[in-house]
């Protein structure tokens, strides 16, 4: 039986395009919200198996977690699924943008969003953090997406978990290090909302050029 993964903040737009690909590719996800009824419509109307749930039932009744919150309400999103994520897989795409000025790097005092979560969460938590770099409104629908998912955890195991779900999302997950390298991650995204404004560019992500050999 595969493991059942829930979006935490499922409801987004970064949430509910990981959900929606998931799903498709016959995972079964259960999205969260701070509402279940907000939930439960979300789920009924990307289809493919979904549902919904609050985020701390969703988190309790999944495997693996994927937090997609915005950074202003990481910390209390992080606190409400705590009590449920004990010696589970936690994926965090937080990105620290603090608006309005959200095409300049605000890294946060920790070092990274990833360091902050990791302080946040129990110690038997396997986090790793991706998903940073991706145009939600481009991912949400049913076309290639130019961007390669960069992949951080100490766990070189827990790193290969996430990967594979980049890859069943239709993108190209690849092992980027540990979690202290995902502060790199987090500061491009300012860097590509500057270039993509400025350049007129519709949500353009990053690509690893070269022959890529298997990961070992």
């Amino acid at each position: 039986m595969s493991e059942k993964i829930a979006v935490i903040g499922g409801t987004g737009q970064l949430g509910s395009a990981l959900a929606k690909r998931l799903a498709k590719a016959g995972r079964e996800v259960i999205i969260g919200s701070r509402r279940a009824d907000a939930a439960v419509a979300k789920a009924s109307e990307l289809g493919f198996g979904l549902s919904g749930m609050s985020n701390a039932d969703a988190a309790a009744a999944a495997d693996i977690v994927i937090v997609t919150v915005p950074f202003a309400v990481q910390a209390a999103t992080l606190e409400d699924i705590s009590p449920y994520v004990s010696g589970k897989l936690v994926v965090d795409t937080t990105v620290p943008l603090v608006p309005p000025k959200v095409m300049r790097v605000q890294l946060p005092e920790e070092g990274s969003a990833a360091l902050r979560a990791k302080a946040s969460l129990p110690e038997d938590v396997r986090l790793v953090t991706a998903f940073h770099n991706v145009a939600a409104h481009k991912l949400i629908q049913d076309i290639d997406v130019d961007c390669d998912i960069l992949v951080f955890g100490d766990e070189k195991d827990a790193r290969s978990k996430v990967v594979e779900l980049a890859d069943a999302a239709g993108l190209r997950g690849i092992h980027a290090g540990p979690l202290v390298n995902a502060a790199a991650a987090e500061a491009m995204t300012s860097l590509l909302i500057f270039i993509n404004k400025n350049y007129k560019v519709d949500g353009g992500g990053i690509r690893i050029t070269g022959d890529l050999q298997p990961y070992s």
